[in-house]
């Protein structure tokens, strides 16, 4: 690698920025993906590759290249410190996804219930504008309090949070709709909110709702969103 593409590389992870490094394997020429210069198959390969996090050779524009996706972790925002999320965050914490709870009563979002993940205490949309939700990042409301779960939504909507999920019945979330719409979202950006959130498993207690909802995220983010 020369240092040109080495520098860029250090660059893009040092920036939390999903790239592939590309290399011709009849020449071993490199090159950092996607790339205005490169091909429409190279460049979509690597996002293939990228939401994928999945390396390996393959053969476009007549040559073989071997693609390395180097992609920070997926995020996963929960808002709200509740009952499910104490059962959400264990089964989520093995896929190697970055956890971070946000709920400002801080008697709720403790250590002793959330241990090694990430806690915010500041308002929800305080929080939201912190972490920047990007296209490898998934957004979670928990609390059923427009409070909090509002401004949240409000947040990820404009942004480019590949999976919005929130709880509730179809009354609770057609009314949480009608605010956000109030607040100048159209159909299309409502649209983009999994509610109620989760898989429909005929799920009751706190961990089946739990997984009810991994699961949704695990298919969106492998088989649907396709995070790049």
């Amino acid at each position: 690698m020369n240092a040109a593409t080495l520098a860029a590389l250090n660059a893009a992870r040092a920036a939390l920025r999903p790239v592939v490094l590309a290399t011709r394997l009849p020449d071993g020429h490199q090159m950092l993906l996607p790339d205005e210069a490169a091909s429409p198959a190279l460049n979509a390969a690597a996002l293939v590759a990228l939401a994928k996090d999945k390396n390996g050779t393959q053969e476009i524009d007549g040559s073989a290249w071997f693609l390395h996706a180097y992609a920070p972790p997926v995020r996963l925002v929960i808002v709200g410190a509740v009952h499910i999320a104490q059962s959400l965050v264990p089964m989520a914490a093995p896929l190697g996804v970055q956890i971070i709870v946000v709920d400002p009563r801080r008697s709720f979002a403790t250590e002793e219930r959330f241990p090694n993940v990430t806690l915010m205490d500041d308002w929800p949309d305080d929080a939201m504008k912190a972490i920047a939700p990007d296209s490898r990042t998934a957004v979670i409301t928990l609390t059923h309090d427009p409070k909090l779960d509002d401004p949240a939504l409000d947040q990820a909507l404009r942004s480019d949070a590949f999976y919005i999920g929130s709880l509730g019945s179809r009354r609770t979330h057609a009314a949480r709709l009608a605010r956000l719409a109030a607040l100048g979202h159209d159909e299309a950006a409502l649209a983009r909110i999994k509610g109620p959130v989760g898989l429909d498993i005929g799920a009751v207690s706190a961990p089946e709702i739990a997984l009810s909802i991994l699961a949704e995220f695990v298919a969106y983010r492998r088989r649907l969103g396709r995070p790049a």
